[in-house]
């Protein structure tokens, strides 16, 4: 070995190290790790920094601004309302939840997915009474699961057909993948992991309570909204409508011209024009915000300036010096003096059974208002309130453009399906698209790229070429050829349980990186097609069952989960053994040796 190929060695050790036993954030770690060989003269600053224009980085990052505008019209929350439904058991809802989520990570990148998935999970399984444990797991393997599907189900994917493209100008047995050409190992590999899922996660997920409660805010505003003429909840009972067992808010009364239903019951029908008053905690507030066909009853809403989607909520705590301390609302004309508009009032855990404009202002009420996105800005300081604050992700959504974004996706996935354009133009354009349609902003669509995400998969490109170019893979090649394979099969199981190691101690971008190199010299030093080892790196990434720590999404529910390590290893560790051998069983028949 080189002096170059012990500082990558070393190198890469302490990136495994420091990914599964700290803390530390994993684009920070690759990020270091590339500014160490750069530093070291292992790569030169084109080498160790070429993956921040890498095709795949920039079309993951695309396509987090393609799901942005798919989440800032509601699309995916109004499909998960309509598929899941009101399920009787546990393994009814895993049937509801993982089939329609493994088909959408088919065409969608998981991790935003899961994003846009997991608070509707969470409160659908509430709704019905079931443990958030029992329900995000599964989510986040159906997401995996699905995103082995096609070429743009997940960022792994999009990383190896990087790593191809790049490879294949200088290899003549080298090719990108099709859109669907993974998918004749990919689906079979999700068909078993739906019903392996739907059979036996209930007796594998133990009952756990989430790290955070929204039970556990105990501030309760009063709200009046209205069903509009065009409601999709017209017609619906209360129990269809999904306002019958709201986590952390309940239906307070229905007033219908000039009757008042005080208890509400399950099969009472919403008419157009219903004005419905809930009691309930913030974030279900916000919640009721966001169902389509319902708006703040309030006509004053409409009569601020601007777009709605210009707007925010906004939380204030009505000081002593208030002018209008004493006064309701309505006759203090709160919209034409603070240009905002109050939703809801929340009294000292105290139950208001009054309508908006009624309600007289106390000190120390807490009004939750929506108002421009500069409103906080331009009244902290006033006297007029002790505290303000805006409430993160509360712009409200545009339900009417919700068709617009459906319909991008679908032609974004058409001309790349058929070739007309590459998935990097492809999801370039459908980006570009969400923003001139307005499905979102500019500054939405910021917000939307997971910028640590794109820095570690870009990052774990710098540590690949380190491997490639110091001769580190061909090292490893030889010793696993001499220790453990000499036949292609073997070699194959082998390149597999590598990249399936190192998925579940450190991210699966990274982990495709670095395996890639070391299939290709594998499958040189057995003088076989390349393709087989290819696949394998390209499934072993992404199965990462066993641990929390090596796939984005499976953090992304650790904690909402209540999940403990523990819990990811009982459930993933069978499923991460029986893919191997399924991967090893199919891929050289779909792609022979």
């Amino acid at each position: 070995m080189t002096l170059d190929s012990w500082i990558t060695l070393s190198v890469l050790v302490s990136v495994v190290s420091a990914l599964a036993f700290t803390a530390l954030a994993p684009d920070a770690v690759l990020f270091t790790s590339v500014v160490i060989l750069f530093v070291s003269g292992v790569l030169s600053a084109d080498e160790a920094f070429a993956g921040f224009s890498n095709s795949g980085v920039l079309t993951v990052g695309a396509l987090f601004v393609v799901a942005g505008g798919l989440r800032e019209t509601g699309a995916v929350s109004r499909l998960a309302r309509q598929v899941l439904g009101r399920p009787k058991s546990v393994r009814a809802a895993l049937a509801r939840l993982v089939i329609p989520v493994t088909a959408m990570s088919t065409f969608l990148n998981n991790t935003p997915i899961v994003a846009a998935l997991m608070p509707a999970t969470v409160e659908w399984g509430r709704q019905n009474r079931f443990a958030p444990s029992k329900l995000l797991i599964p989510l986040s393997y159906a997401a995996i699961l699905g995103g082995t599907c096609s070429l743009i189900g997940t960022s792994t994917n999009l990383v190896i057909q990087g790593l191809l493209t790049s490879a294949a100008g200088d290899r003549d047995d080298l090719r990108p993948l099709g859109m669907f050409e993974i998918s004749w190992i990919g689906v079979p590999v999700a068909l078993f992991g739906v019903v392996y899922m739907i059979l036996l996660a209930p007796r594998l997920l133990k009952d756990r309570a989430p790290a955070l409660s929204l039970d556990a805010d105990m501030k309760e505003y009063t709200v009046e909204l209205v069903v509009r003429p065009t409601s999709p909840l017209v017609g619906q009972t209360i129990e269809e409508a999904g306002l019958r067992h709201l986590p952390g808010a309940f239906l307070v009364e229905l007033d219908r011209g000039d009757r008042v239903i005080a208890a509400v019951g399950p099969e009472e029908r919403l008419e157009s024009g219903d004005r419905l008053v809930f009691a309930g905690i913030l974030e279900s507030v916000i919640d009721l915000q966001r169902l389509p066909g319902l708006t703040p009853a309030d006509d004053q809403v409409h009569k601020l300036g601007g777009a709605r989607e210009a707007r925010c909520l906004v939380e204030a705590v009505v000081s002593r010096s208030n002018p209008f301390v004493g006064q309701s609302i309505r006759s203090a004309r709160f919209r034409s003096v603070y240009n905002a508009v109050v939703i809801a009032v929340a009294r000292h855990g105290v139950k208001i059974n009054m309508k908006i404009g009624d309600i007289e202002l106390h000190e120390g009420d807490t009004l939750l208002m929506e108002t421009h996105n500069d409103w906080v800005l331009s009244h902290r300081n006033r006297r007029d309130f002790y505290l303000v604050s805006e409430v993160a992700d509360s712009t409200p959504l545009r339900h009417e453009r919700a068709w617009r974004a459906g319909l991008i996706l679908a032609v974004m996935v058409a001309v790349a399906t058929v070739g007309l354009m590459d998935m990097l133009q492809a999801s370039f354009l459908a980006a570009g698209a969400m923003i001139l349609t307005r499905c979102c902003t500019v500054s939405e669509a910021r917000r939307s790229a997971d910028w640590p995400v794109l820095i570690a998969i870009a990052s774990a490109f710098g540590l690949g070429e380190a491997i490639g170019k110091s001769g580190l893979d061909h090292v490893l090649a030889d010793a696993i050829i001499s220790n453990f394979a000499s036949t292609p099969a073997v070699a194959l199981a082998a390149v597999y349980v590598a990249g399936a190691m190192l998925t579940n101690v450190m991210t699966n971008n990274a982990a495709a990186a670095l395996v890639f190199p070391f299939a290709l010299s594998v499958a040189d030093q057995l003088d076989v097609n390349p393709m087989p080892f290819v696949l394998a790196t390209t499934m072993a990434a992404s199965a990462c069952f066993a641990t929390p720590i090596g796939y984005q999404t499976n953090l992304m529910v650790y904690g909402p989960g209540g999940y403990r390590f523990s819990d990811f290893v009982r459930i993933g560790l069978p499923l991460n053994i029986v893919i191997w051998g399924m991967c090893v069983w199919l891929i050289p028949v779909f792609w022979p040796f």
